[in-house]
């Protein structure tokens, strides 16, 4: 319980950050109006493609014993690809409905 709130204590101001970020992303996504939904998911997909890039270096600089850290980088690898799949999906399907339709 004391290393708990040593923990709680030292790292207090990033824990604070963290909330702030949180509310306020949930602010600016609830304001985005539905005409931008299919430009902001594709910003997204973009951040995806960094979080990959992250997970992929975190393996490659990992000791071969370290299993905790390949596994973590890997179930990365796998979770940022799902959410990027995804993602351009449903940006294709967004895009479909703003095509005109062939009689």
């Amino acid at each position: 319980m004391e290393t708990a709130l040593e923990f709680f204590n030292e790292q207090l101001i990033m824990i604070y950050l963290l909330i702030f970020t949180i509310i306020l992303g949930f602010e600016v996504i609830s304001k985005v109006p539905t005409v931008l939904h299919t430009p902001l998911m594709s910003g997204a997909n973009a951040v995806s493609g960094v979080v990959i890039i992250g997970a992929i270096l975190l393996v490659r600089q990992a000791e071969p014993t370290d299993y905790v850290q390949l596994s973590l980088g890997t179930f990365g690898v796998i979770l940022g690809m799902v959410n990027v799949i995804g993602g351009f999906t449903v940006t294709d399907r967004m895009l479909e409905m703003f095509k005109k339709k062939k009689k």
